[in-house]
């Protein structure tokens, strides 16, 4: 038999595309012996935190300095939401959690331009104390059921029972709460981890 045309391009359509996944393959497995043996950078594997006092724990990567001295009084902009304020002035968008419960907001998610908030001193909270290490000096939850205290968050009991903030979904489901933002002093909450 002999070769039609469109065989003919099949063909050489398939050995341009072996050859290109040939060469793929060749550069990653160049690219994984090279950097074999090279040193790992652990410069970001510690963190340092400063806490308003400017005073530095263990550790080689340095966070932003918070700005200016606290406690202090802030006035909010149009725009505004305590993640950026919290970014603003503590360097640190998780600090947001310190400002809301110093202030007692009912409801963090809403500000009204010129409403005067004070910020607290608190240590600055990068993201790998979100997995329950660093600056939150509080107690691991260990129990299955966890009596709610002033200034606790979902996600702060979340990260004490669980070790991930992400799991406060999961909590507030068990919980059949219909506005996760508002839980009050005296709830009791079945604690679910998955």
């Amino acid at each position: 038999m002999a070769k039609t045309k469109e065989s003919e391009s099949e063909s050489t359509i398939s050995m341009i595309l072996g050859a290109l996944v040939v060469v793929v393959v060749g550069i990653l497995v160049y690219n994984y012996f090279t950097n074999l043996n090279k040193p790992e950078d652990k410069k970001n594997d510690v963190v340092v935190e400063k806490d308003t006092e400017g005073k530095q724990t263990e550790g080689e990567k340095i966070i932003p300095q918070p700005k200016g001295k606290f406690p202090r009084e802030y006035q909010v902009k149009a725009g505004d939401d305590l993640w950026k304020i919290a970014e603003e002035n503590y360097g640190s968008g998780y600090n947001w959690v310190d400002i809301a419960s110093h202030n007692k907001l009912e409801n963090p998610n809403y500000l009204e331009e010129g409403q005067k908030l004070e910020l607290p001193k608190a240590k600055v909270i990068v993201a790998g104390d979100l997995n329950g290490e660093g600056a939150q000096d509080v107690a691991k939850i260990e129990a299955k059921e966890y009596t709610v205290i002033e200034g606790d968050y979902l996600w702060d009991i979340a990260v004490r029972a669980c070790g991930d903030g992400y799991t406060w979904s999961q909590i507030a489901q068990a919980n059949n709460l219909e506005n996760p933002d508002l839980i009050h002093k005296g709830n009791k909450l079945k604690i679910v981890c998955k």
